[in-house]
């Protein structure tokens, strides 16, 4: 019975560290077991394209705060091929996911793609309603002065 508690509280964890990259890690405090997790992810199909995600983790906790943050940034080139991979529907695609809870609640990134604004859009959000809201943060990555910019203006 203890190894399955304990099991329970650590899976969350396991599951959030092994899909991702802590950039960065910040107490909230001496007397909290919650901390600022900063996490940096590439875009799988979109190789330029990385995004830092920041929530909140409780440690000693079954669920963590639905909370969350994030900003996506060119880091590298982006190329029409790339685009011609990813879903371009209005509802786009999970491009990142992790637990935050043994609860079934997961923190999701969708990446969506904008054609009017050739831009890139990253949608964070959480799969359960906290405090009578669905979290989310969004953040965009214009295709302006990138290799699919002629691409992109070529399928209007």
């Amino acid at each position: 019975m203890k190894l399955l508690k304990l099991a329970a509280l650590t899976a969350p964890l396991i599951l959030l560290s092994g899909c991702s990259d802590d950039a960065a890690s910040v107490s909230l405090g001496l007397f909290t077991t919650k901390d600022i997790k900063v996490v940096s992810q590439q875009d799988p199909l979109i190789s330029g394209v990385t995004c830092h995600i920041s929530h909140i983790e409780a440690n000693l906790d079954f669920a963590d705060p639905s909370d969350m943050s994030i900003a996506c940034r060119q880091t590298g080139p982006i190329n029409a091929d790339q685009l011609q991979q990813i879903d371009r529907s209005k509802s786009g695609e999970v491009v990142f996911k992790s637990s935050k809870s043994i609860l079934f609640k997961s923190l999701k990134v969708r990446r969506i793609y904008d054609a009017p604004t050739r831009t890139l859009l990253y949608l964070s959000y959480s799969t359960k309603e906290s405090s009578g809201s669905h979290h989310h943060a969004l953040s965009t990555v214009p295709l302006y002065n990138t290799d699919a910019w002629q691409w992109a203006q070529s399928q209007e």
